[in-house]
């Protein structure tokens, strides 16, 4: 990874393959979660300055019999499944049942989801997402999941396969955010692939919709090149977690790695002067980690650079990732105290 090697990932942490440099191009450090949870939505939540004291409900056991049973009734559909699985594994198991019985698979993980899949030739994708949104509808109070997700999958028995029409329903932000706190004060933020969804759609001016990593940042050459209208872009690269680290594959892994690698280095001399871009994630999700296909709660990477910003400054273990938000909060002067630190004066 030659190119985050040279913005000083390897100086974060002993990394095996990645050398360290110095002085690097970034400044460097990493992050702990401060948030109760590992899941998308609090990772996310807590970088855009919202940390959450108590975890979403997780359901190891499946749902509640009455919550899935009023589910029914007001979506008029059936389920089968109701159990924690891999999404994979699962419509590799029920697939045929679903059908030849019409039946949605419901399921659930070590995460705060709600997840129901479907065929697209029985329930296309649209349909789909109007029984998701009578779940989240369903979904609040003490049954109240981080997210309700739609599944949508194709092909035979044997041979099933997910589709890239995946849709995430998430409970709003239960208080403000840096992107609502930007957008009140005439500021315009860009959600880049996943950002909407994990958000609710609050707090975006504007939103790109991807299928892939590649997608991504595609998207975020483009922007920076052709748009000067936006203030922050917010982009997720979640193949990461999706495609690899839910499915312990290691080496697609690391080819996502190389391959992100590559278009960093292309991007990097798209930056405006006053541009500044931030590298971190959401939570963990080791591939490697055989007995688990769950999220991983550790540290995450933090580097930040800019053509006019400091180089080579290591900027510590951080004690929440609303760190980030508290330094953009400065950054846009937006007169607003997160419950973090900002680390702006480290790198300008």
């Amino acid at each position: 990874l030659p190119t985050c090697a040279r913005l000083g990932l390897g100086n974060i942490v002993p990394i095996r393959g990645v050398f360290s440099v110095s002085p690097p191009w970034a400044c460097f450090g990493k992050m702990a979660e401060k948030s109760a949870g590992k899941d998308s939505i609090s990772g996310h939540w807590e970088i855009a300055g919202l940390i959450l004291e108590k975890p979403f409900p997780v359901f190891p056991n499946g749902f509640p019999r009455e919550l899935v049973k009023q589910f029914e009734i007001q979506a008029g559909v059936r389920t089968i499944g109701n159990v924690a699985a891999s999404g994979t594994e699962i419509i590799a198991r029920l697939g045929e049942e679903h059908l030849s019985s019409k039946a949605l698979i419901l399921y659930t993980s070590a995460d705060s989801v709600f997840q129901l899949a479907a065929h697209e030739d029985l329930y296309p994708p649209e349909n789909l997402y109007e029984i998701c949104r009578v779940a989240r509808n369903l979904c609040q109070g003490e049954y109240g999941v981080g997210r309700v997700i739609a599944r949508p999958f194709t092909g035979t028995p044997g041979a099933f396969v997910r589709t890239t029409r995946r849709k995430d329903f998430s409970l709003p932000p239960i208080s403000d955010t840096l992107l609502d706190l930007l957008t009140a004060n005439g500021r315009k933020v860009l959600a880049v692939g996943k950002i909407y969804d994990l958000f609710a759609g609050r707090g975006i001016s504007n939103r790109v919709k991807t299928a892939d990593n590649t997608e991504v940042m595609k998207t975020v050459h483009k922007v920076i090149q052709e748009d000067h209208d936006h203030d922050l872009i917010f982009a997720n690269c979640v193949d990461f977690d999706e495609l690899w680290g839910h499915r312990n594959d290691e080496r697609g892994f690391a080819r996502g790695l190389e391959q992100f690698d590559e278009q960093l280095n292309a991007l990097l001399p798209l930056l405006r002067q006053n541009d500044l871009l931030l590298i971190t994630a959401d939570h963990g999700c080791d591939p490697t980690i055989k007995t688990s296909t769950d999220h991983t709660r550790e540290y995450v990477p933090l580097l930040t650079f800019g053509p006019n910003a400091s180089r080579g400054v290591n900027l510590g273990t951080r004690e929440t990732f609303a760190d980030v938000a508290a330094t953009l909060a400065e950054v846009f002067d937006l007169n607003y105290t997160f419950p973090a630190t900002s680390f702006l004066k480290q790198i300008i």
